[in-house]
């Protein structure tokens, strides 16, 4: 961190210079959802598990289908927002294969919040659904998405997830 220190009248006063970071949309994609898998109470909290079926991605950089077989994991906290672990697979359109995981939280009004809990589609400004993406990859194309930073706006729908990822620059 590149600090100017400079003394007015005996004081010091400290000038950051840190960058104020940006985003830049990465991908928007759409998860499509199997049938909810409800463990009721566990020691965790209401633990629930979505089964991710398929779906397809696209972005400036990239754009290709999600593989079946992930799952979304959540925690349901008793005054009902949601804290999910999304884990699944993404194949670019050249057959390379790019692990994500996305954790993050649903939040808002009670009664939004159980119309999602019940597989409605209230409008999306009326609650927050924000994560951290994590991807990974192996790919020589794509290994630069190894080390960024990426956040995802989310909405839900029925029978998916519609998730913006955005790249922190």
């Amino acid at each position: 961190m590149r600090t100017d220190v400079t003394e007015e009248d005996g004081d010091r006063a400290v000038q950051s210079h840190v960058p104020e970071p940006r985003l830049e949309l990465l991908m928007e994609t759409e998860v499509t959802l199997g049938p909810v898998l409800d463990l009721g109470s566990t020691p965790y909290g209401h633990r629930r598990i979505v089964p991710i079926s398929g779906g397809r991605f696209s972005g400036p950089r990239l754009d290709g289908v999600v593989l079946p077989g992930g799952a979304d994991w959540q925690i349901i906290h008793p005054k009902g927002w949601v804290r999910v672990e999304a884990r699944y697979t993404l194949q670019v359109s050249n057959g390379d294969l790019i692990s994500v995981v996305s954790q993050g939280v649903r939040h808002g009004p009670a009664d939004v919040m159980a119309e999602l809990l019940a597989g409605g589609s209230p409008d999306s400004a009326t609650y927050r659904f924000r994560t951290a993406v994590t991807l990974e990859t192996s790919s020589s194309d794509y290994y630069w998405l190894n080390h960024i930073v990426a956040v995802g706006s989310a909405e839900r729908a029925p029978v998916a997830v519609h998730q913006n990822f955005y790249e922190v620059l």
